[in-house]
């Protein structure tokens, strides 16, 4: 039967281990060489965070894997009511999958021993795929086809930032005599990125003992036919600036190049994030005759707090009024974590209680991979 809404009736938050703060990330991530300690502090400085989390002890040795911290949200939702042979759907998204194939949502589904056999999609790429997987979830509970359907983000992002994976590249550089620290654009994001997941589960009708944020809309748009490659992994550009998979380089090079690293140009996410992500907020609400201004909570995913200034000019210039008051942004407590951020907001902004019946939350989440931009809007009920 279809249904007039879908509802988040549920959020169950998994983060790995202990928080780690700020001066305790080398003891788990590694140095990369002496000019390692100044790229930490370049980044820190401007980004905000003060602790995250890591799916790793101190010697380096995995604690979770992704599809295990995945699986541990989604246990978070069950009770007597929810149990998993009663789950619809699983739509599931990551930037950071541990495999090529299987698909990470299957591994997901294999590690809910005691589920039935059920459909699974998978979302992979960046921030967005946790946006792309709710909206899949919603699609599939609002025409009926699914009663509980759960949507889990996941990120272990701490798997592209151990400093054992560029000691190849470090030395060669070094016996070149050159750039003495490690390209910035790998440097960049080894301290900005950190691990966890967070699972929602939807459904056609809200809870009848919590608040429920009922879905209103889901817009997403990619601008990759006018922007070049920002953040990458598993290939690198060319002097033309096209990116090359992993494939069209020699086995040598994947060390010697650090190939599978996780890179991000600076200077292109700088021209664009913002910029980008303003003008398809101005068309969304063009086409649904919205206005953001009237929103009660603005939920941005920032990779940065640098970013905030520069947001808040933005929607100003196009008329938006959305004081500071009105954001909620848990990034100097949790980190950046990808896909899962945006949900992770959620979460704790039910957890925080400040929030109540009939407010608007306006959430944004930018992926700067080839510049792919979500919004939704969500109503508390």
């Amino acid at each position: 039967m279809k249904n007039d809404f879908v509802y988040i009736n549920r959020l169950s938050s998994f983060f790995p281990n202990r928080p780690v703060e700020n001066d305790e990330m080398e003891q788990y991530i590694g140095l990369v060489n002496e000019k390692s300690l100044l790229a930490k502090r370049l980044v820190l400085g401007k980004n905000g965070i003060k602790r995250r989390y890591y799916a790793l002890d101190k010697s380096g040795r995995v604690t979770h894997t992704n599809a295990v911290m995945a699986a541990n949200a989604v246990r978070g939702l069950l009770d007597e009511e929810l149990t998993l042979d009663k789950i619809d759907l699983l739509s599931c998204g990551t930037a950071s999958p541990e495999q090529v194939m299987p698909s990470h949502g299957v591994m997901v589904h294999g590690e809910l021993k005691g589920s039935r056999h059920t459909e699974v999609v998978s979302f992979a790429g960046s921030c967005c795929t946790g946006m792309q997987a709710l909206k899949y979830a919603h699609y599939a509970t609002l025409a009926g086809d699914a009663a509980n359907a759960v949507c889990v983000a996941s990120e272990r992002l701490s798997a592209w930032m151990m400093a054992r994976y560029f000691e190849k590249e470090s030395e060669l550089l070094a016996q070149l005599d050159k750039r003495p620290m490690l390209a910035f654009e790998k440097e960049f994001l080894r301290w900005m990125l950190s691990d966890g997941s967070v699972a929602l589960l939807l459904q056609g009708k809200p809870s009848d003992n919590d608040l429920s944020y009922r879905i209103e809309w889901i817009e997403l748009t990619s601008f990759a036919n006018e922007t070049e490659t920002c953040m990458y992994a598993g290939g690198d550009k060319n002097e033309k600036g096209e990116l090359l998979g992993w494939t069209q380089f020699p086995e040598k090079d994947w060390l010697d190049r650090s190939i599978f690293s996780l890179k991000q140009d600076t200077r292109l996410l700088e021209n664009n994030i913002v910029k980008l992500g303003g003008r398809f907020l101005r068309e969304i609400a063009a086409k649904r005759n919205f206005d953001p201004s009237s929103v009660d909570w603005f939920m941005p995913h920032l990779s940065s707090m640098y970013f905030a200034a520069k947001i808040e000019a933005e929607l100003k210039a196009y008329g938006y009024d959305i004081p500071g008051e009105k954001w909620f942004v848990n990034l100097p407590e949790t980190g950046n974590v990808a896909s899962v951020s945006a949900f992770a907001m959620l979460d704790d902004l039910k957890r925080s209680g400040r929030a109540g019946k009939g407010d608007r939350i306006l959430i944004m989440v930018p992926e700067s991979a080839r510049f792919t931009y979500a919004y939704a809007l969500l109503t508390i009920c």
